[in-house]
Formats: structure tokens, C-alpha cells, sequence
């Protein structure tokens, strides 16, 4: 399998895409400063997986990958405020989410 196809690579790469969609919706309601820290955080998740995979050590590619998981638990936060403040969050995406999240910490654990 080469690293294009990873699925980490592959899942982390549509989630960033529906983020970029969702948070188009949330700054033509107005919601700048929240569309703008999703955007950060659920985008960073697949720049950081495709870092690791040219990492140049172990130490460094859990390191990246930590990183993501970081980025895909803050992207998790932002959707929680956006749910408890009234927005209307996919739950798919939340799905998505949390599915990229134990796939990081599995990815981690068996680095």
C-alpha cells in the first residue's frame, strides 16, 4: 500500500474537505471566529498524518501523529460548542471524527 493510499491519509484527507464545506456554511451564518478555529484544527489533522509518513525516525512520526491527535481532539471540542450553542453539527461528522481519533491512538499505541 503506498502512503497516498493509507487509509489514516485517505480518511484524514475527506474529513479536512467536509470541514472546509461546513465551515463555508457556518461563516455565511455569521460564525467567523468559530468557522475559523475548526478550520484550523480539523484541516491540521491530515496535514500533521501526512507529515508522519515521511518522518524520519520513530520518535518523530509518533510525534506527528500525536499532533494530529491533538488537532482531532480540539476539532472535537469546536463541535461540541458549536452543538451545545445551538449550530447544527452533522453527526457524521462527528462520526468521522472520533473514528480518526481511535484510529490515531491505535496508530500510536502500535507505533
Amino acid at each position: 500500500m503506498s502512503l497516498n493510499n493509507s487509509p489514516i491519509r485517505v480518511k484524514s484527507f475527506q474529513f479536512a474537505c467536509e470541514i472546509v464545506h461546513f465551515t463555508d456554511k457556518l461563516k455565511e451564518n455569521k460564525d467567523f471566529e468559530l468557522a475559523s478555529q475548526l478550520l484550523n484544527s480539523g484541516t491540521s489533522i491530515g496535514a500533521n498524518t501526512r507529515e508522519a509518513q515521511r518522518g524520519v525516525s520513530t520518535k518523530d512520526f509518533k510525534n506527528k501523529f500525536g499532533i494530529a491527535l491533538k488537532e482531532a481532539d480540539e476539532t472535537k471540542y469546536w463541535l461540541e460548542i458549536l452543538e451545545a450553542t445551538g449550530r447544527q453539527v452533522p453527526k457524521e461528522m462527528k462520526n468521522k471524527c472520533e473514528e480518526l481519533i481511535r484510529i490515531l491512538v491505535a496508530i500510536i499505541k502500535n507505533s
